[in-house]
């Protein structure tokens, strides 16, 4: 189980290998934990989800209006001069290192306790990779 910095368990769902991205797209959002920085209470949502065309559904988009959250999708049909790669390419560029590690390209493990430690390992190392070039 994840848990926020206070400690509070998040709520982490593994899906299978085959299963549609999209239809975790709303249990994610709602699963973003409190952040911190201004005074008051902790931001619970972000302002725009940015996806890219497999998550182009309307109900996906109403359910996202509907939180508040703008979603920035690109539509199937468009071309691709939409400038969403250049917020997406960071992101598929994080999934990249997440899954350097053999273990977790390919699920091995049948728990999910197990595969997040992994992950949360696989995290710690890329976190020291990226600081000790300021070291």
């Amino acid at each position: 189980m994840i848990s926020d910095a206070r400690g509070t368990p998040l709520a982490v769902t593994l899906t299978g290998g085959n299963r549609n991205d999209v239809t975790q797209l709303i249990p994610l959002t709602d699963a973003v934990p409190g952040v911190r920085g201004r005074r008051g209470r902790p931001r619970f949502r972000p302002d725009t989800v940015y996806a890219d065309r497999a998550y182009d559904h309307d109900k996906y988009r109403r359910l996202l209006r509907h939180r508040r959250i703008t979603p920035v999708i690109a539509r199937r049909g468009d071309e691709h001069g939409s400038g969403l790669g250049v917020v997406r390419w960071v992101i598929e560029r994080s999934l990249g290192w997440l899954h350097w590690p053999r273990r977790l390209r390919i699920r091995w493990e049948r728990r999910a306790d197990i595969q997040d430690s992994l992950l949360q390992l696989t995290t710690c190392l890329i976190q020291h990779r990226r600081t000790q070039t300021f070291c």
